[in-house]
């Protein structure tokens, strides 16, 4: 099984202790709510009498700005519309058995220290997506990046965005075409930073030794969600494990 973080390892040989070892959750908290610890102060009395000196307030509908319309050259996210691989969404509290379909897909290599993942990925996709422009390339699918190669410092990986089909002739530069990776595999999802999915990362190895599961030596991670940077918390990501 190949280590694709540096904490890996030690998940591997820690994670069964650790979970052994759980204590059971805090009791919930008792604490008020904020609704009651800060309650909306009244400034009127209901239905307060008519001040003839004093104009009247004006009507609701009057006094709040409508929203503004977008314009109407604006354009929709087209990246968020892309399909995954997998048609159903996965659950971050569970292990999906599923089937990756082969998918045509542009590719591009790339290498990058751990601590320069994020931006390493973010700008090798943003390559392949104006190369595919360039070419009159329409992205088909979400983006996923393939771990080939990991160690202590950094790792290898193949950068890809699915297309509909692949061109006759590839488009000059470093750019290729291929295929995703297919077969059956496990999908975990997670949800939050990039910079925490070691986590999610010790949750697969902890599962593939329980259930004394091998799988491949790579790892597939797609981009349900943008990849902006490492700290964003509303990052989804499904990671393949695909099985022998």
């Amino acid at each position: 099984m190949i280590r694709l973080r540096p904490t890996l390892f030690a998940a591997l040989v820690l994670a069964q202790p650790a979970l052994a070892q759980q204590q059971p959750p805090p009791p919930p908290s008792t604490a008020p709510s904020p609704a009651q610890t800060n309650p909306l102060s009244t400034t009127t009395a209901p239905n307060p009498p008519q001040d003839p000196e004093r104009s009247a307030a004006p009507q609701p509908e009057k006094a709040l700005t409508p929203p503004t319309a977008p314009p109407a050259d604006a354009k929709p996210n087209v990246a968020s519309s892309r399909p995954t691989l997998v048609g159903t969404p996965g659950d971050a509290s569970d292990v999906d058995e599923v089937s990756l379909p082969a998918k045509p897909a542009a590719i591009l290599a790339g290498k990058a220290k751990w601590e320069e993942a994020a931006q390493s990925l973010r700008q090798s996709f943003a390559r392949i997506e104006s190369d595919l422009a360039k070419a009159g390339i329409a992205p088909a699918g979400r983006p996923i990046a393939v771990f080939t190669r990991t160690d202590d410092d950094g790792f290898q990986y193949e950068a890809m965005i699915p297309v509909a089909q692949a061109p006759e002739r590839a488009p000059e530069g470093e750019l290729r075409f291929g295929t995703t990776p297919s077969g059956k595999a496990l999908r975990f999802s997670h949800k939050g930073s990039y910079e925490g999915i070691d986590g999610t990362y010790e949750t697969l190895t902890a599962y593939l030794d329980a259930k004394d599961i091998m799988v491949q030596d790579r790892f597939v991670e797609e981009y349900v969600t943008d990849l902006t940077d490492g700290a964003d918390d509303k990052l989804e990501v499904n990671i393949y494990a695909l099985t022998r």
